[in-house]
């Protein structure tokens, strides 16, 4: 029996896991510790979110590597992503452009988000030794 094809959700849900894992990596030193954005504490990378400037829903702005950084558990969810805080840390130029680019409307193909997994698969290569 043929195997079925992953639907867009799964897809987007894979997307989202390696790309959190892939923005807190790329972001912590070579002891696997990064600081959170909007309270400059210092986390493991395991202990540490992704968190979003412009909310996930802006699929335009989902990926993109300006838009998310690490942030702790207590900025991102129980502050509310501490917006204010993470616009200054990004600055008015950044955050405007952001800002702009997440009203407009992205649609993704299953093909585009296989691509975005494939290229960010890669790019975790490089940090295989915080694979623990």
């Amino acid at each position: 029996m043929p195997s079925k094809k992953p639907t867009k959700s799964r897809l987007v849900k894979k997307l989202d896991i390696l790309f959190s894992k892939w923005v807190r990596l790329s972001n912590s030193d070579d002891q696997g510790y990064c600081y959170c954005v909007t309270c400059s504490r210092k986390y493991f990378w395991k202990e540490i979110q992704a968190g979003h400037f412009m909310s996930r829903k802006h699929y335009s702005t989902r990926w993109d590597e300006d838009n998310v950084k690490p942030q702790c558990v207590g900025c991102n969810v129980y502050k509310s992503g501490e917006q204010y805080r993470y616009s200054v840390y990004l600055g008015k130029e950044k955050s405007e452009e952001l800002y702009n680019k997440s009203l407009e409307i992205k649609k993704y193909s299953i093909q585009d988000i296989e691509e975005m997994i494939d290229l960010y698969r890669e790019k975790l290569k490089n940090y295989a030794i915080f694979e623990r």
